[in-house]
């Protein structure tokens, strides 16, 4: 089988999907080459993400690392959000196809991208962990 259960399981009943109005943190990425877009909204209360909703145009793999990356910060610390790799994500959803997570790093990136917002808000330095090259190749082979 080309993808796991748990994948199948979080593009067909993705979590979290939606907007959160007056959000605290907001962060967009996007792999052009293959058209993957990720844009990931946060609620933050007391260094907690209390909420956490997304938008994904793209493939399964794109929803279902979305949906599983968003189900791996809620209800965590800042700090402890922003040592989310993509691996974990991948993990998380008992793998990936090799030609395929380029989706999870996008993912990674999208929470990163947040929180680096939800610093900036709060007039405070954004840390290392939250920067990424944009526009880094990430293995995109989705022949789009």
């Amino acid at each position: 089988m080309l993808y796991s259960d748990k994948v199948m399981d979080h593009f067909e009943h993705p979590r979290n999907v939606g907007e959160i109005e007056n959000p605290d943190a907001v962060g967009q990425v996007g792999n052009p080459k293959c058209g993957d877009i990720m844009k990931m909204y946060l609620k933050i209360e007391d260094g907690i993400i209390v909420d956490v909703k997304f938008k994904t145009f793209g493939c399964g793999s794109a929803i279902a690392t979305s949906s599983m990356a968003t189900e791996l910060i809620k209800g965590k610390s800042v700090e402890e959000a922003l040592q989310l790799t993509n691996a974990a994500v991948a993990e998380a959803l008992d793998g990936l196809p090799a030609y395929k997570m380029h989706c999870s790093v996008l993912a990674e990136e999208a929470i990163k991208a947040a929180l680096a917002d939800y610093y900036q808000r709060q007039g405070l330095p954004v840390p290392e962990a939250c920067k990424f090259t944009e526009g880094e190749e990430h293995g995109c082979a989705c022949g789009l």
